[in-house]
């Protein structure tokens, strides 16, 4: 058994899938840097991640699955699931070997844990374009903390361009301790957040700005107004608002 390690892109992961075909490497595992211990007797390969060979694999995948397709191993891949990598390797040789686009044969094993992992990740990634909450800080940015259970930042980035286009906003993932910043002009990944602005990785209070606290006691105030005692239900509710969820929502901060 040949143990692959990668630095944990995309591009070291295509890279690594050259590197098998090239050296004609069978019964391999692959596996991000750091994440897994190798069996006793695995032998361990390190990859170096070449640009140029991820870039030749990522045209070979679009000549058969086209982009869209594409993107479906890419999103998979952002799933972080321990075997995730070997999943998507195998899709690769289905479709190698076919020469086709495979991505609907659900007979398949790989293909169908593959789906599996992009249908988890499509739904994380549409509960945290509603349920992020801003925060303004002093410096008049609207920061928001999360903890996804997936890696979805790459893929709410323009969903909330496009939408707070003429706001600054941070969101900040501190189980993976990286960001996306907006400054009115570009979006950019940033792995760098001053320790002012988190506490026990909350948004810290005392980096709250002027009317923060305000706006978050009258946002109270109108959850308050509008709940019906009478007319609730909390059974629907935590199955359209799980509460691994609820710590993102500063209503949920107030007891509602």
């Amino acid at each position: 058994m040949i143990w692959l390690v990668y630095d944990g892109s995309f591009e070291g992961f295509l890279t690594t899938i050259f590197e098998i075909y090239e050296y004609k490497w069978s019964s391999v595992h692959i596996r991000k840097e750091g994440t897994s211990i190798p069996p006793l007797f695995a032998e361990v390969r390190t990859i170096v991640t070449d640009e140029e060979k991820a870039t030749r694999v990522w045209k070979k995948l679009v000549n058969i699955l086209d982009s869209s397709g594409v993107r479906k191993l890419w999103i998979a891949w952002l799933s972080e699931r321990e075997t995730i990598e070997d999943t998507i390797l195998g899709v690769v040789k289905y479709a190698i070997q076919l020469k086709q686009n495979v991505l609907s044969n659900f007979g398949n094993e790989h293909v169908l844990q593959m789906q599996q992992a992009v249908k988890s990740i499509g739904r994380e990634k549409h509960r945290m374009e509603a349920f992020v909450r801003f925060q303004l800080t002093k410096d008049d940015i609207y920061f928001s903390v999360i903890e996804p259970d997936f890696n979805v930042l790459p893929l709410i980035l323009s969903h909330f361009r496009d939408r707070y286009a003429d706001q600054r906003w941070f969101i900040f993932d501190s189980r993976r301790s990286y960001g996306i910043y907006y400054d009115l002009k570009t979006a950019e990944f940033v792995d760098f957040i001053p320790n002012s602005l988190l506490s026990k990785n909350r948004v810290s209070t005392e980096a709250f700005g002027e009317n923060e606290t305000l706006f978050q006691e009258l946002w109270k105030d109108y959850f308050k107004s509008t709940n019906i005692a009478g007319r609730k239900n909390t059974k629907l509710h935590v199955q359209h608002v799980p509460k691994r969820y609820w710590k993102y929502l500063v209503e949920k901060s107030f007891g509602i």
